[in-house]
């Protein structure tokens, strides 16, 4: 299955974490644009100066561990799309240029199911997509949060608990189930 990640995924490091480190597994192939990584780095900025810079060093690691990931949109295919928010267009076109299934997204409401339907694709919720996976595989999910929550711990010196970062992250739903 071949999965474009939205840039409102990607950003959020746990969010992000979660979703590679399944998509590492196999479980599914990921796909994004130099333009969806862009927003990235651009949103990052809100972080101060350096957020810029470490969501540069990011991207180029995934790029790396993900090399068929990058996508580019068909020449003159935005033209003939339509979403609610234009600005949200070159997703589509990214999605239907690598014969994505779905869109992994948090902004539902730019992505209506029937305009993605005419396109062959559907959209799901990263909650609703990762406890897809933990219900499918939650051994090898639940290994991806236990590490993801290691790293959360070293970095932010705080002391976490799986349910509480997922829910922090807007995985409410995973975290339940992880804790389960």
């Amino acid at each position: 299955m071949r999965v474009l990640l939205d840039a409102c995924v990607l950003y959020p490091t746990v969010m992000r974490e979660m979703l590679l480190g399944i998509a590492a597994t196999g479980a599914y192939e990921p796909r994004w644009s130099v333009r969806i990584l862009e927003e990235w780095a651009l949103a990052a900025r809100k972080l101060g100066p350096e957020g810029e810079a470490l969501a540069r060093g990011e991207i180029a690691m995934i790029s790396a561990k993900f090399p068929e990931a990058s996508v580019k949109p068909a020449p003159g295919l935005e033209v003939r799309l339509w979403l609610p928010d234009a600005n949200d267009i070159h997703v589509l076109a990214s999605a239907v240029s690598s014969h994505a299934d779905v869109i992994v997204t948090a902004n539902a409401k730019d992505f209506p199911r029937g305009i993605l339907a005419e396109e062959g694709l559907s959209r799901a919720d990263p909650d609703a997509f990762l406890h897809g996976h933990w219900q499918a595989q939650p051994e090898m999910v639940a290994h991806i949060g236990e590490k993801v929550l290691a790293e959360a711990i070293r970095l932010s010196g705080q002391d976490w608990n799986l349910r509480s970062l997922m829910k922090k992250a807007r995985l409410p739903r995973l975290g339940k189930a992880l804790t389960s």
